[in-house]
């Protein structure tokens, strides 16, 4: 076992983000003051940067969808249709409720069908330019209907994280004198398909650091891509003083990583530093960093690295698995124990890899990948904030469903075969 002579505690991760806040005139946040999210979004456009980035995001939407793989080809047969008791009853009548509020104009931009392209649209950067659905800061009066589908469609804590999330966007938002580039409400949503007890159906929600597709099938869920992020991890001021996130999956893949024996910690550790010179090219990207499965990487192919969880010891297996609950525990009692049984279902095909640091300090990177799911935790530069190196204050996590079930496609794709024979669902 690697030994540190440190214990890990939350307060020892907390790097003081306010080190970090920018000036007033500085560069970062110059002119955001006077700007809503429709001007910034203009703004970020005149950069070659993001111009070129954003478009290799619309070259790779027009392909059609595969998933991500570890080599080009989807594993048949991963994603069984099953009842996994999801709270589809209260989501179907929460999502009516939501439509029974919206003029006959706002259901025009709410609603999509369940196969159309704009599952895929999403993006996570604070910049405006993949306009979607609606838009919660410009339709107040919406707000609580959806709140109240997030409500029905997520744990507890997962609807708390989500709405932490969208509270340290405000937060960050003040601390960048940006309110009206990046705020609590600063997120687009979308219906897809018609909400029943029986048929497909579904929802998404994106913006700043927060992205949630949520498909459902009678009683089975699906809810990836799913990105959650903050930038800093802690609110120290205002009415949410004390809120923090991502501590447990900080916590928890640490310990996991400090478990590990020798042979079994050098394998997974597979760069030392974040920027490695050791990365081939395009593994460090500048916007998505470390992350391989982040905005318009739906058909990516991401080979397993690091080491294989099956030569873990069974505790070394159970950390594992908890901390891969740590990531799902967003989803709703029945469909997150259907999720953790099938990752333990292909422990022996699951790898484990580390980028970074182990210290209490030391920023890192660490994915967990199998054939039904990928989860990535990075720790970032700052984007408002000024740390030019990544550091604590700054997480981004992703789950994935690799295989062609993100967005629930391959059980759609079932639900077709078996009710509708001979129609295929658009591969939008």
């Amino acid at each position: 076992m690697i030994q540190n002579n440190r214990s890990y505690s939350a307060n020892a991760v907390i790097t003081d983000f306010r080190q970090f806040v920018p000036v007033a005139d500085h560069p970062k946040i110059a002119g955001l003051s006077e700007m809503d999210a429709h001007a910034y979004g203009a703004h970020a456009l005149q950069n070659p940067w993001i111009r070129e980035w954003t478009g290799l995001w619309r070259e790779s939407y027009g392909r059609p969808f595969v998933g991500i793989t570890t080599d080009g080809s989807c594993i048949p047969g991963l994603f069984p249709l099953a009842d996994e008791q999801a709270p589809t009853g209260a989501m179907t009548a929460a999502a009516r409720r939501l439509l029974d509020r919206a003029s006959g104009e706002q259901r025009g931009r709410l609603c999509r069908t369940i196969d159309a392209a704009e599952w895929r649209i999403w993006s996570n950067p604070e910049f405006y330019v993949n306009k979607a659905g609606i838009r919660l800061e410009e339709e107040p009066d919406l707000q609580d209907g959806i709140f109240e589908l997030l409500r029905t469609s997520l744990s507890a804590r997962g609807y708390a994280k989500v709405r932490g999330v969208m509270k340290i966007n405000a937060f960050l938002g003040v601390l960048c004198n940006a309110r009206g580039v990046m705020n609590e409400f600063s997120y687009n949503f979308t219906l897809f398909g018609t909400p029943h007890e029986d048929a497909p159906w579904g929802w998404q929600i994106f913006g700043h650091h927060l992205v949630l597709n949520c498909f459902v099938l009678g009683r089975q869920m699906v809810l990836s891509p799913c990105f959650l992020g903050s930038e800093p991890n802690v609110v120290d001021a205002g009415p949410d003083a004390g809120l923090t996130l991502f501590r447990d999956e900080e916590r928890l893949g640490l310990e996991l990583m400090r478990s590990l024996p020798a042979p079994l910690h050098d394998r997974a550790w597979v760069y030392r530093l974040m920027n490695d010179p050791a990365m081939p090219p395009g593994r460090h990207h500048r916007s998505d960093q470390r992350q391989l499965g982040g905005a318009f990487q739906d058909n990516r192919i991401v080979p397993y690295e690091g080491v294989n969880a099956g030569q873990f010891s069974n505790p070394a297996q159970q950390r594992l698995l908890n901390l891969a609950a740590a990531f799902l525990e967003i989803m709703p009692e029945g469909a997150l124990a259907a999720k953790i049984q099938a990752i333990a279902n292909h422990i022996e095909d699951t790898w484990f890899s580390w980028i970074g640091g182990t210290g209490d300090l030391d920023p890192f990177y660490f994915r967990i990948q199998s054939p039904v799911v990928m989860m990535e935790f990075d720790h970032h530069s700052g984007v408002f904030l000024t740390n030019t190196e990544p550091a604590k204050c700054h997480t981004h996590t992703l789950i994935r469903t690799p295989n062609g079930n993100d967005y629930g496609k391959d059980i759609l794709r079932q639900h077709y075969a078996t009710v509708h024979p001979g129609r295929a669902p658009g591969t939008g």
